[in-house]
């Protein structure tokens, strides 16, 4: 073994412990560091037992362990934690080393990070790490973002530990500076919360308005996933429905119906209101959890309110298929919301993002893989300055043909009482996105007409305001603040 580590990992937890062993299996020596030290002890008599690894009881001895430049990679607790490694492991460091932020920050800290650690003489990268336990282990999707001196010296480590698409392409590759990274990733996960939902919806369709059980859902997800919708996200849903508990009962019938989140959703959803992009897909998703997380009062609330009567006396068969439509179709609206919020994100932090290369990061080894990510790349191949993916062709064109059996869904869903926020934000976005002139003129004359906000009009040069005193006892001063 060599007398020195490639690369050394601070936090031996789930994702850190298959990560190492990762590198490792890649040709890797690696030093392994953890505050609690019997952990360390513990992976290095367990798991890496025999292996090329450094275990190191001090913080002093782990970076003592590092060849130059030293590559010091973090997967802590986001927050505070990553703080006081920073902190830490800086007077230990020496010029050009690199400290490596692989957790679920916060991209505005990872801007932060950035700029603090390169001030020391430091290089800094906060990346992505998608794919969990398994992916860890076997290649996530990584994608890395800050110092850009940095990527020459961890690009083959990160790219032979990724996964990788058919062609043997690695799922990573740089993303841009400071916190572009960890932007990407938040995004990613964002449409995580997305797909999710989307999926659970339909799942709740087929239970509570079509009266299947979990093996007739098992068998629809199994068909689902050998076509356009193929993804883990279906698969994995395919086999939840298939697991029995001890009682030879569907195990998901079991499950207390309150989700739990980390934040990262809550966070794109913030972003994209501060940047004005309408991303209510991902939105609503969020706050479909926030609903469920109030178990107690939605029981007492099915004993007071009222609904429709549930009944369906169509072609069962047909609407399975209305339901893959509405799948596909709100998937699509998902993607093109992500996608979106990425370009204006890429636009106020002077980020020069490849779209496709983004898509083809995600087509493997993360949580929202799926071969539907292959026409995003396509799509971004042809023209990277894509406004957004409704635009394109080939989803325009899928978009369009899975109209009828998406509406269908939304409105028999509306009318029997059973909610899909998800399926009908997605429906909504669309039809706004193709409306010529929606009600937003009431908005501004509503605005001007209580606070003097003002207006553009029609008939006159964009970017010429205007006031009107509505009721005659205003005056002519209006406010400056039309876009407040």
């Amino acid at each position: 073994m060599k007398e020195k580590a490639d690369i050394g990992l601070i936090g031996l937890a789930v994702m850190g412990e298959n990560l190492v062993l990762n590198m490792e299996r890649n040709g890797y020596t690696v030093a392994v560091y953890n505050r609690t030290v019997e952990k360390v002890e513990q992976f290095i008599n367990g798991r890496g037992k025999d292996k090329k690894f450094i275990g190191a009881a001090t913080i002093e001895e782990f970076v003592h362990a590092l060849e130059r430049p030293r590559k010091v990679m973090m997967l802590v607790k986001a927050g505070k934690p990553v703080d006081d490694f920073i902190e830490m492991v800086i007077p230990l460091l020496e010029e050009g080393d690199i400290i490596i932020d692989g957790g679920n920050s916060h991209y505005p800290d990872t801007i932060r990070r950035t700029k603090m650690v390169e001030s020391k003489g430091l290089l800094y990268i906060g990346t992505g790490v998608s794919g969990g336990e398994e992916g860890a282990l076997m290649g996530p999707s990584i994608m890395p973002g800050g110092s850009a001196a940095a990527w020459p010296h961890v690009k083959d480590i990160f790219q032979s530990i990724s996964a990788r698409v058919e062609d043997g392409t690695p799922c990573c590759d740089w993303v841009g500076s400071d916190g572009a990274g960890h932007f990407v990733k938040m995004v990613h996960n964002g449409i995580e919360y997305g797909d999710m939902q989307l999926i659970s919806e339909a799942y709740f369709l087929m239970k509570n308005l079509l009266g299947m059980n979990a093996d007739e859902m098992h068998e629809v997800f199994r068909e689902w996933n050998k076509g356009e919708l193929d993804s883990y996200l279906i698969e994995i849903t395919r086999d939840i429905l298939a697991f029995r508990d001890e009682d030879g009962e569907p195990l998901l019938e079991k499950i207390l119906d309150t989700a739990g989140q980390k934040g990262t959703g809550k966070w794109t959803g913030i972003s994209a209101l501060d940047l004005g992009i309408p991303l209510t897909l991902i939105g609503e998703s969020v706050f479909a959890r926030c609903l469920s997380a109030l178990k107690e009062e939605r029981v007492e609330a099915s004993k007071i309110l009222s609904g429709p009567q549930v009944k369906f006396s169509g072609d069962k068969k047909q609407f399975i298929e209305y339901i893959r439509q509405a799948l596909y179709a709100s998937k699509i609206i998902s993607y093109a919301q992500g996608f979106t919020l990425l370009r204006e994100a890429a636009k106020e932090y002077s980020w020069e993002l490849n779209y496709g290369e983004i898509a083809l990061m995600w087509r493997g080894g993360c949580i929202i893989r799926s071969a539907f990510l292959a026409d995003i790349k396509d799509s971004f191949d042809a023209d990277n300055n894509l406004s957004n993916l409704l635009l394109s062709p080939f989803f325009r064109e899928k978009v369009e043909s899975s109209q009828e059996g998406w509406r269908k869904v939304c409105a028999v869903a509306l009318e029997n009482g059973i909610p899909v926020p998800a399926f009908t934000s997605a429906l909504s976005y669309f039809d706004g996105y193709r409306t010529e002139r929606l009600p937003a003129n009431m908005l501004q004359a509503q605005r001007d007409y209580f606070g003097a906000h003002t207006y553009e009009r029609l008939d006159k040069p964009r970017g010429e305001f205007f006031h009107t005193n509505w009721t005659g006892r205003g005056g002519d001063t209006a406010s400056s603040t039309y876009n407040a």
